[in-house]
């Protein structure tokens, strides 16, 4: 233990706070200071140049990450019918139409992304004072309100994230896990500043991506030459 305490005290003390260091080499120390007791979580934290209190300034969006979250998924798919058995088919947890919507409104809320057939929505609606706070609402716009629930399931499962951007102007999600190999993390990373990309905002004046650093869940942050993370 005292040799694994100082190898990551080395780690941690190789870290230049003020340097911004290439996607790969960021990538390569964030993973050298990750500790051993569990698979930590690879982090990203973009600092936009926007006032999301303006509609037309608003980040939100889905990135999908080629080599996955590392992280299990708990779905769970408003449906009825066949699509109800296409969203058990394709994996989701949790499946249900009103009587589901009774559980959720009743605090059992056991998943971390929620889908919803078109037809489900007006029962789904009433859930948003529960939902809209915990960032669970179906949302057409970000894919999770369709009829090919199938592939909505499997998306989530494969490695999709969804983002929206902070009252400060950051947006954050997790890459992956320590134990991804370098290469896994970067093309991780690049597909997220990607998506980031693809959804600036109409509304954004000036430098749009300010800022990007990585970190691990327990780790220091490591800030990120914004050139290099760009595929």
């Amino acid at each position: 233990m005292a040799q694994t305490g100082k190898r990551l005290k080395a780690a941690r003390d190789s870290i230049d706070r003020e340097m911004f260091y290439p996607a790969d080499e960021a990538i390569k120390l964030v993973k050298a200071a990750a500790g051993t007791k569990f698979d930590e979580t690879i982090e990203v934290a973009i600092n936009l140049g926007v006032d999301p209190r303006h509609a037309d300034q608003m980040v939100r969006g889905v990135a999908t990450l080629p080599n996955g979250t590392g992280k299990s998924v708990r779905v769970a798919v408003f449906a009825k019918g066949d699509k109800a058995e296409e969203a058990r088919a394709a994996g989701a947890e949790v499946v249900g139409a009103e009587d589901l919507a009774e559980r959720v409104t009743n605090g059992e809320i056991g998943f971390e992304r929620c889908i919803a057939t078109p037809d489900m929505m007006p029962v789904v609606g009433k859930l948003g004072k529960i939902l809209g706070p915990r960032g669970l609402m179906p949302n057409p716009k970000l894919g999770t309100v369709t009829n090919d629930v199938a592939d909505a399931v499997e998306a989530v499962k494969g490695g999709q994230v969804e983002f929206r951007v902070e009252k400060a102007g950051i947006v954050h999600a997790g890459i992956g896990k320590a134990s991804f190999s370098e290469d896994q993390l970067v093309a991780n990373l690049k597909a997220f500043v990607d998506a980031i990309n693809r959804a600036k905002p109409s509304g954004a004046k000036g430098a749009y991506m300010k800022k990007v650093a990585v970190s691990t869940t327990m780790g220091p942050g490591v800030k990120v030459d914004v050139a290099s993370a760009v595929s």
